[in-house]
């Protein structure tokens, strides 16, 4: 029982930890620092340990290093899990779907660098990998948040059967992968053309970017209403305490973000703000996956009898 706290405690911490990750990499991105190394990876200007010749070289390579400490915060995960949990147990599920994923989290980093996807690069292709590495992300995160949380006693998610309930979240879900996917893509346009110095008048890439960085808000403020709905629905068909706590927070950090959001317009994306943004973002998307994963680990007749009924009659 004590290793399993450990173990808990360090699955959290490594969460935590991809999370500042996930951050450095928007700041590197944000700085167009991507090419700091040049097109080499893993090596980084064709050297173990390169001389940081510039800023851009030293913002990159800590990138790198830190991404490779995660990677192996991951497969400690991993190895921990596989030696504390009997086969088959969804910890260990979890851990494997953790280090599945950080390992294509990795490849693809790669492949941003060795196709030159990187600093200022403007490139349909780079839009799509952007999209692509921003759902991976939040898959890793999920993965990483479920084997904490199932290590701490959470029962199986049931997808099956679970009526409007499972219904919000899924398409409350869905909405908050294309909404990250939007913002990946957003934030592209920005360093291109705040950063980068790009003006949409030089390239019709940039100038459909900044056309399409209307859609952003709006995608954001009907993502928003699912998860307002999820979380609700959640509030009522499990009236526990833990439920009613994640699905507050939730509705309340959405409704901050979405301020945030305003401001991050307003001032023109400062790299400070973007960082902000994706934190919160991340903070989220944690909340929506705990609190889909409580509300979905029983079947509708372990819930309140009445609270189905309850949570129509006020649709209604």
């Amino acid at each position: 029982m004590k290793n399993n706290r450990r173990f808990v405690r360090y699955a959290w911490g490594v969460v935590l930890a991809t999370i500042l990750v996930i951050v450095w990499g928007a700041f590197v991105r944000a700085t167009g620092s991507g090419a700091g190394c040049g097109d080499h990876w893993p090596l980084c200007n064709g050297e173990v340990l390169p001389r940081a010749e510039s800023v851009e070289t030293l913002i990159e390579f800590s990138h790198r290093l830190t991404s490779g400490l995660a990677l192996l915060a991951v497969g400690g995960l991993l190895v921990w899990a596989l030696r504390s949990f009997p086969k088959g147990h969804l910890v260990r599920k979890g851990a494997v779907a953790s280090m599945v994923l950080i390992v294509i989290e990795a490849l693809i980093g790669a492949a941003l660098v060795l196709l030159q996807y990187v600093a200022f690069n403007v490139s349909l292709g780079r839009a799509l990998w952007m999209a692509l590495h921003l759902v991976n992300t939040f898959l890793l995160l999920a993965a990483l948040a479920l084997t904490a949380w199932w290590a701490q006693g959470g029962r199986p998610l049931r997808l099956r059967g679970q009526g409007i309930l499972g219904g919000a979240f899924g398409a409350a879900c869905a909405a908050m992968l294309i909404l990250g996917m939007s913002g990946a893509v957003t934030a592209l346009g920005d360093t291109l053309v705040l950063t980068g110095g790009i003006s949409p008048a030089e390239h019709a890439l940039v100038a459909t970017l900044v056309e399409l960085r209307v859609l952003h808000p709006i995608v954001a403020i009907v993502t928003g209403a699912l998860v307002a709905w999820s979380a609700w629905l959640a509030m009522q068909w499990r009236s526990d305490e833990l439920s009613q706590r994640l699905g507050r927070l939730l509705i309340g950090i959405y409704i901050g973000q979405l301020l945030v959001g305003s401001l991050n317009v307003a001032l023109r994306a400062p790299v400070w703000l973007q960082l902000v943004h994706l934190t919160i973002t991340s903070i989220i998307w944690l909340l929506f996956v705990l609190l889909a994963a409580h509300a979905l680990q029983c079947s509708q007749t372990e819930r309140s009898p009445a609270a189905p009924k309850a949570a129509l009659g006020k649709l209604a």
